[in-house]
């Protein structure tokens, strides 16, 4: 029996079907959330589920463009799947994206995301070349304009820590997005670059905005306006990236710091980001925001979470987070 792919981008509502199962042609074997029982996924052919691939709950994209795993305790990975395409961005890509971002804040169950690629490439940015040549303007635009940035707003506005895994080439949209990750690990091998330069593009300011944030304004004028790639060495030079690992372990070593990270006290990581982001973005704080900060630091002193923290560090041994 073939592999029955999504047709539409969604989160898995239902699964209908168990392993072992018969199933015929037509049959429903997936329902998606958006559309209950509308436009189920169905079987494409007669025979017997083998294996299952999604979980209810799960974000799934039209073709499994974007993967969903858990490689780690309280570690989520989403996978983009274009290898053939070098991970370009299009519709689906980055709508899996937005969906699948918000369903991941599930309490504590999930206190780590990782965004990666599949194959050489982490992403080769904006899918453009499949656009036609008479709708070309408004279609380019409408990419940039919505899925684009629904897809980064979804990822930087994650209340829980976001590592980007770049396991191979990420240039201009694709640079982008692991630019709004929290923590950049990258492999040795990989180009790093924004090519507007040298496609006549004038980039989004709001995405010039994050450059400037990460690596301030000289260091923003040399990528965009000279074009050039910059080596995975460089890139950590100058801020781009965290940390620089060899090809072959950068999977490996993102999941290892993704479980570290996971494994820190889930009021601590998600109070901070928030601190830290809210400072970011506004340098004056109103006094309403700095009310905020003041209660959100005085509220760990009451949790169970902080009490079992120095009890755990007395005691030598390993927290048992409750997040509360």
């Amino acid at each position: 029996m073939p592999e029955i792919e999504a047709h539409i981008t969604g989160t898995v509502w239902k699964i209908e079907v168990a392993v072992g199962d018969t199933v015929s042609d037509g049959d429903t074997v997936v329902i998606l959330e958006s559309m209950k029982m509308e436009m189920p996924v169905e079987a494409e052919d007669d025979g017997t589920v083998k294996e299952i691939r999604c979980e209810e709950g799960q974000s799934v994209s039209e073709g499994g463009k974007v993967r969903l795993d858990e490689p780690a305790e309280a570690v989520a990975r989403l996978t983009i799947s274009r290898p053939e395409a070098r991970n370009a961005l299009d519709h689906d890509v980055l709508g899996a994206i937005a969906e699948a971002m918000p369903t991941l804040d599930r309490g504590i169950e999930v206190r780590c995301v990782v965004l990666t690629g599949e194959g050489r490439a982490f992403s080769a940015g904006y899918d453009i070349a499949g656009i036609p040549e008479d709708s070309f303007e408004t279609d380019a635009e409408a990419l940039v304009a919505h899925p684009f940035s629904a897809a980064l707003d979804a990822v930087s506005a994650h209340p829980w820590p976001v590592l980007a895994a770049i396991n191979g080439h990420a240039l201009g949209g694709g640079l982008e997005l692991a630019l709004t990750a929290d923590l950049r690990i990258c492999a040795r091998g990989a180009k790093l670059g924004m090519p507007p330069a040298k496609l006549g593009l004038i980039y989004g300011h709001t995405g010039l905005r994050r450059f400037i944030e990460t690596i301030g304004v000289p260091r923003t004028k040399e990528l965009f306006l000279t074009g050039r790639n910059l080596a995975a060495e460089r890139a950590e030079e100058i801020g781009l990236v965290h940390e620089v690992v060899d090809d072959d372990v950068v999977e490996d070593a993102s999941v290892e710091l993704a479980a570290e990270i996971a494994g820190n006290a889930p009021l601590s990581m998600k109070g901070n980001k928030h601190a830290i982001d809210t400072l970011a973005a506004t340098p004056v704080l109103t006094e309403q925001q700095e009310r905020e900060l003041i209660e959100l630091r005085e509220s760990c002193f009451r949790s169970r979470d902080f009490r079992e923290g120095i009890a755990a560090f007395a005691e030598k041994r390993k927290p048992r987070w409750r997040g509360e």
